[in-house]
């Protein structure tokens, strides 16, 4: 029996879905993708200094997170949060080795600072003074259907709202030849275990038995705009959420899979006020 979660708020950001509002737009085929896009976002969240020191990682999840949380109406110190990605900044932990093995004495503090598979979620946090919990989950090819997972099960189990977040960016070095990835890609939920007047979609979910391909299959038109990125998984999701509705599987394992339905939710209308019979209404001045 499929489990049911609400989605308040959306958000996605590429070079080439620079926002969820024209994501929505570009991906039901009303514009044109953009021709001169940023290479990377600038959060609001973080002071221009912290900016330019600031990873692609933390940059881009830092800027779906926000956006998320206001597409929702939510503040962001109450939310928990899941941060997935492959393998965290798989560009530093090269940048890490190639250093320790040649001029370890040149280590930079920032560069190790930024290093650790927590830090996007690190700097969420201190940006945005949350206390609640959060989780820094990997899981390979397998990371955005695993992060999701996790996160609606929290939701479920906790009673809780969750944010949730996927990002990942280009990959160096031998690293690469293990999980490649090109570009930078990131994408974030509000997701609640109760209707609200914010909801935006119902997400029907349960777990199959079934080998699931890694390829877009349902979406290949669309597959050139996250093209080689790590976290290109997410796509058929917000393909999804950008129409009336739709079935979604991730794949989150070998013979594993999350199966999601994406449906729209009708806001509750208010019933106009109807007199009783042989009754008027009266108005009267002063």
């Amino acid at each position: 029996m499929p489990a049911t979660t609400y989605i308040e708020g959306i958000a996605i950001w590429s070079p080439q879905l620079p926002g969820w509002e024209d994501a929505q737009r570009i991906l039901r085929g009303e514009v044109p993708v953009p021709q001169a896009t940023p290479l990377r976002p600038t959060p609001a969240l973080l002071s221009p200094n912290e900016r330019r020191r600031a990873p692609d990682t933390v940059a881009v999840s830092l800027e779906v997170a926000s956006k998320a949380c206001a597409h929702a109406g939510r503040d962001p110190a109450c939310l928990p949060c899941i941060f997935a990605s492959t393998h965290g900044d798989i560009a530093i932990t090269d940048y890490m080795c190639q250093t320790l093995v040649h001029t370890p004495d040149l280590l930079s503090p920032t560069k190790f600072h930024n290093s650790v598979h927590n830090a996007a979620a690190g700097y969420w946090a201190i940006a945005t003074g949350c206390m609640a919990p959060y989780t820094a989950l990997s899981a390979n090819r397998y990371s955005f259907g695993n992060g999701l997972l996790e996160a609606l099960v929290q939701v479920q189990s906790d009673d809780t709202d969750i944010l949730y977040v996927a990002y990942d960016t280009e990959a160096r070095g031998p690293l690469a030849t293990m999980t490649p990835s090109t570009g930078r890609l990131g994408c974030a939920l509000v997701l609640s275990p109760n209707q609200s007047d914010n909801t935006r979609f119902a997400l029907h979910w349960q777990t199959l038995e079934e080998d699931i391909p890694q390829e877009l299959t349902a979406t290949e038109e669309f597959a050139p705009l996250v093209a080689g990125n790590a976290m290109a998984s997410c796509l058929p999701m917000f393909v999804a959420l950008s129409g009336t509705g739709s079935r979604v599987v991730c794949a989150i394992g070998p013979m594993l899979a999350l199966e999601l339905t994406v449906e729209p939710t009708v806001k509750p209308t208010v019933e106009p006020t109807v007199e009783p019979p042989g009754r008027t209404s009266v108005q009267t001045a002063e």
